[in-house]
C-alpha cells in the first residue's frame, strides 16, 4: 500500500501521465480495488483512468482543462477588437490611461489581458539605440547648418590641462559651436565666460558662414540659459548674444532649464576632445594652443570619422548635402577671444584729448557696455 495519499503524489509528480500510466497497467493486471489501494485512492478514480486509457491511450492520462465551454460575461469580439486597435493607436500609453481617454467599461486589467492574448505588449519600453536611430534620421533631414548648438566648457577641471594652464596662462574657457546634420564644429577660446566673448564668438562664426553662403535664413542657434548667453536673468530686453544672432536673421532657441540632453550634440565633443585633445597634447605657450586646437579641430572636420553618422567625418556629409562647397568652408581657425576683445576695445578708444588711450574701470565699463549693443 502507498505510504502517501494519491492526490498528494499527483500534486508532486512532475511527471502526472507516468503515475497514472502505472496505475493504469496495475489494474488491469490485477483489478480495480487492489490498485485503488495500493495507490491510496478511490475506485473510481481507478476506473475513470482506466476508461480513458482504453479510449485514448497513453495521451489521455493527461490533465483536461476546466475551463467552462461558454462564457456568458465573456468579452464580446467586437469590443476586443476595439481595445487591440486603440493600443495600436495610442501606442506606449498604458491600460488605465486609454482607459480614461475613451471612457472605457472594461476594467484596465482586462484589457493588459487582451493585448497579451493578441501579442500586444501593454507598456513596451523603447530601446536607446532605436531612439538615437530615430533622431539620427531627424537630424540628416536639416539642411546644412540649419540647426546648430552652442556651448561653454571649463578647462580648469581637466588634470592633465591644469598645471600649463595656471603657469603658461592658457585658455580657461572652451566655446564650442557644433551644426547637428553633419557634425562640423567650430572653436572659441577665452579666459573667463561672459556675455561680450559669446557675442564676439557668434560675430565671428557668423562672417565666415556669410561667406561662403551657409546661413539659413531662420535656422536655429541654440544653446542653454546660461548668463553668457542670455545675459541677466531680469533683464526686459534682449541681450547682445541674441541680438547678434537675430542681426544675421538666425533664431536664438534655448533648451528648457535643466534638460541638458537638449544639447548631447555639443556636450558630446565636449567629451571627446578632452579625451583626444587636452589629455594628451601639451602646450609650450598659448600661441602654440592655438595652433594645435586648429590641427584638431581639422582633423575632426576633414578625416575623424564618426560612429554615430555611417563612419563618415563632417566634411564627407557636408559634400552630400551640398556639392559645391569649399572645403574652406569648414576650415574656420579657433579664435583667441580674449585677443579680440582687446582689438575691438583698442579700436574704440581710439580718438581726441579727451578719450583715454589707456581705459580706466569707468572707461572700460562703459566700452563694455557700447560694445555689447553693438552687433559684431
Amino acid at each position: 500500500m502507498c505510504p502517501y495519499p494519491w492526490y498528494q503524489i499527483m500534486r508532486i509528480s512532475k511527471d502526472k501521465k507516468q503515475q497514472r500510466y502505472q496505475m493504469v497497467i496495475y489494474a488491469q493486471e490485477h483489478g480495480v480495488k487492489p490498485a485503488a489501494r495500493l495507490y491510496a485512492t478511490g475506485s473510481k478514480t481507478v476506473r475513470k483512468w482506466l476508461r480513458r486509457y482504453k479510449e485514448s491511450g497513453y495521451q489521455a492520462l493527461g490533465d483536461i482543462s476546466r475551463r467552462p465551454h461558454h462564457s456568458p460575461k465573456a468579452t464580446p469580439s467586437e469590443l476586443i477588437d476595439k481595445i487591440v486597435k486603440l493600443k495600436t493607436e495610442y501606442k506606449r500609453l498604458g491600460a488605465e490611461q486609454i482607459k480614461i481617454l475613451e471612457n472605457l467599461a472594461t476594467s484596465a486589467k482586462t484589457m493588459r489581458k487582451i493585448w497579451r492574448e493578441n501579442g500586444i505588449s501593454s507598456r513596451q519600453r523603447r530601446k536607446k539605440h532605436i531612439t538615437k536611430q530615430n533622431l539620427r534620421d531627424i537630424k540628416k533631414q536639416f539642411a546644412l547648418f540649419e540647426r546648430v548648438c552652442e556651448d561653454t566648457k571649463d578647462l580648469d577641471d581637466i588634470p592633465e590641462y591644469w598645471t600649463s594652464m595656471m603657469r603658461k596662462k592658457l585658455p580657461k574657457v572652451q566655446y564650442t559651436l557644433r551644426e547637428v546634420s553633419c557634425g562640423v564644429q567650430f572653436l572659441g577660446f577665452a579666459d573667463e565666460r561672459s556675455l561680450i566673448h559669446s557675442e564676439l564668438f557668434a560675430g565671428y562664426v557668423n562672417e565666415h558662414l556669410k561667406k561662403y553662403g551657409l546661413i539659413i535664413k531662420e535656422g536655429i542657434r541654440q544653446t542653454d540659459n546660461g548668463s553668457e548667453y542670455c545675459g541677466s536673468w531680469n533683464a526686459k530686453e534682449p541681450c547682445a548674444y541674441t541680438l547678434a544672432i537675430e542681426s544675421a536673421k538666425l533664431i536664438h532657441g534655448t533648451i528648457p532649464p535643466g534638460a541638458h540632453r537638449f544639447q548631447s550634440d555639443v556636450e558630446t565633443v565636449h567629451s571627446l576632445i578632452e579625451v583626444e585633445f587636452y589629455e594628451i597634447e601639451s602646450f609650450a605657450d598659448r600661441d602654440d594652443f592655438m595652433e594645435k586646437a586648429y590641427t584638431y579641430q581639422l582633423f575632426f572636420n576633414l578625416e575623424r570619422p564618426n560612429t554615430y553618422k555611417e563612419n563618415k567625418n563632417p566634411w564627407q556629409l557636408a559634400q552630400e548635402k551640398r556639392p559645391d562647397l569649399p572645403k574652406e568652408a569648414l576650415m574656420l581657425p579657433p579664435v583667441d577671444l580674449d585677443a579680440l576683445l582687446n582689438k575691438k576695445l583698442a579700436y574704440l578708444t581710439q580718438g581726441g584729448y579727451d578719450v583715454y588711450s589707456v581705459p580706466s574701470n569707468l572707461c572700460a565699463e562703459l566700452l563694455l557696455q557700447k560694445l555689447a549693443k553693438r552687433s559684431v
